[in-house]
């Protein structure tokens, strides 16, 4: 699949580009960003792949998926012009401002028989691996709460729209981590049947949004409970699922952001792995964290199938916009 690649930031260079390229079924056959620096980045480190401007331009090439890392406020419409010429489109978080804009992007793919991927690539972290392994094998008993955290000591604001206070950019820690957390909750435990939450903006100077708690229960009783906050200065537990029969806590991140970050190349031995010093614990008991496999979502892709559906996008985007209600009345808010 010759694939361009929309926008070159953190994302496009951390996230896209290193697995597209390296992924057989696929080739980084261009990148497309008007920024000369980054350009220049991509002709260093990708030297066939074309350098484009525009969107515009990919409409005259020979492309069979486009990948849509652009900043936040053009993802939805990025991804309804690709669709609408005819090109299968990968979208990167938060997949568009709104659950009914969600839907109507959905519904032009299945119209034209294409695929619409949300790029959700948090499933594949090596601890989130774990706890749905755990899950699977039945190793806490019946599980009647799921503790899930994103939380950052950063008290100084950023100059970026992900800090802007514009709701067109979409730029609140809600719809940055939340959209991750979210995700993964429904990937384990299905769409929930309510919503509370607390939304808050701490910092002093800050514009958006930046300390969330969701409390989110579903169909079986299992809760939910989503933490992100830009001003932790004690981080908890990245994961603490409590079960009848034991309960499994793991902190730290996944590795595999770092290395891409760092310039490594995914795919090489010992991808992914943590050190036993990194490990959670089951029962108490130390336990081997799962690889990480950012690298299974593109390999999914190349093989034709979506590893992520436009429904769980548009399934996220329903719980963000019942955690909003909630916020504002004080009351859960039903799905």
């Amino acid at each position: 699949m010759r694939t361009a690649l929309v926008g070159y930031g953190l994302g496009g260079a951390a996230f896209h580009a290193p697995f597209i390229s390296t992924t057989p079924g696929l080739d980084l056959a261009a990148v497309v960003t008007s920024n000369p620096k980054r350009q220049s980045e991509v002709a260093e480190r990708y030297p066939t792949a074309r350098l484009l401007s525009s969107l515009d331009e990919v409409w005259s090439g020979d492309f069979d998926l486009v990948v849509i890392t652009t900043p936040n406020r053009f993802h939805a419409t990025h991804a309804r012009q690709v669709l609408e010429h005819g090109l299968n489109v990968i979208v990167d978080k938060p997949f568009a401002a709104s659950a009914a804009e969600a839907r109507a992007l959905a519904s032009i793919a299945s119209s034209r028989n294409l695929l619409l991927i949300p790029f959700h690539n948090r499933r594949w972290d090596g601890d989130f691996r774990t706890v749905h392994k755990l899950l699977t094998s039945n190793a806490l008993g019946k599980v009647h709460r799921f503790e899930s955290r994103f939380e950052r000591y950063r008290p100084e604001i950023k100059s970026s729209w992900k800090e802007s206070g514009d709701p067109a950019d979409l730029g609140s820690i809600l719809f940055d981590l939340g959209t991750h957390l979210i995700d993964q909750s429904v990937a384990l435990f299905g769409r929930p049947t309510s919503v509370f939450a607390e939304i808050a903006t701490v910092r002093p100077t800050a514009r958006a949004d930046d300390d969330v708690f969701l409390s989110l229960t579903h169909e079986g009783g299992v809760r939910s409970h989503l933490w992100m906050s830009a001003l932790a200065a004690d981080l908890g537990p990245r994961f603490r699922v409590l079960g009848h029969d034991a309960a499994y806590v793991k902190y730290g991140m996944d590795p595999q952001e770092e290395r891409l970050k760092a310039g490594e190349t995914p795919g090489a031995p010992g991808w992914g792995e943590e050190p036993e010093s990194a490990w959670g614990t089951l029962g108490g008991k130390p336990h081997r964290t799962e690889p990480g496999a950012y690298q299974d979502f593109y390999a999914a892709v190349a093989a034709g199938t979506a590893p992520v559906t436009p429904q769980d996008a548009v399934t996220g985007l329903e719980v963000i916009e019942a955690a909003r209600q909630s916020a504002a009345t004080g009351d859960a808010v039903s799905l």
